[in-house]
This record gives C-alpha cells, structure tokens and sequence, in this order.
C-alpha cells in the first residue's frame, strides 16, 4: 500500500482546486450560462446540481486517471469525491474553505486506506 493513498488524496485536492479556479476564474461567465442552459433541460434545481456534481467528479476521473495512468484510481476518486460533495450539501454543514478541503481530504484518505488495505496480501 505504501502512500499510494495520500498521492491520490493530494491530486484529487489539487485537481478540485484547479476546477474550482479554472471554472469560477477563467470560464465564469461560460460556467453561468451552461447552468442556465442545463436548468431549462432539467427543469430543476436539485438535477441542476446533480449535472454539475457529474460534470465535476468526470473532470476529477480525467485528471486523476492521466495523472496516475489508471482509469480505476480515476473512477474511485471522482466517485468518492462527488459523494463527499453530496453528503455535504445534504447534511447542511457549514464549513470555512480550509475546513471544506480537510473535510475531503479525511474522508477521500480513509476511503484509498481501505480500497488498498484490501488488496494487500496477509502474511501467514
């Protein structure tokens, strides 16, 4: 297992740091439009919000896939990352940004923790 986990763990923060950036700094006009091109197709806040969650964790599975050349850690990362995005917005917990990423950081570190613990072979 090594510390293949916390590697994972720190791209997937650096990968959601450069969307965030990216998005809300260099497209944010384009951003806003295309959610308002969503909402009339969906016709609903809460499916609005799920395209995005979608449209985020694909941009983490082609980030962390290329940076590790590995579609599964791509997968698993964007995965867990939109569902810690979706556990937080629904149990409504308010957090500062620095708090909002360790929040991640914890759960997406345990979350790798154990995908790898259960792939190591056990001495007997």
């Amino acid at each position: 297992m090594e510390i293949t986990w916390f590697y994972i763990a720190v791209f997937l923060a650096i990968s959601d740091e450069i969307h965030s950036r990216i998005m809300w700094g260099v497209f944010a006009d384009f951003y806003i439009l295309l959610a308002g091109v969503i909402k009339e197709s969906v016709a609903s806040n809460i499916r609005l919000w799920i395209v995005h969650e979608s449209m985020e964790a694909f941009f983490h599975f082609v980030v962390l896939s290329l940076v590790f050349l590995s579609l599964e850690i791509g997968l698993l990362a964007a995965l867990i990352h939109m569902l810690v995005d979706i556990y937080h917005e629904i149990s409504g917990i308010e957090l500062n940004p620095l708090g909002h990423r360790c929040f991640h950081f914890v759960i997406e570190s345990i979350f790798f923790i154990v995908i790898f613990a259960a792939g190591v072979p056990v001495p007997t």
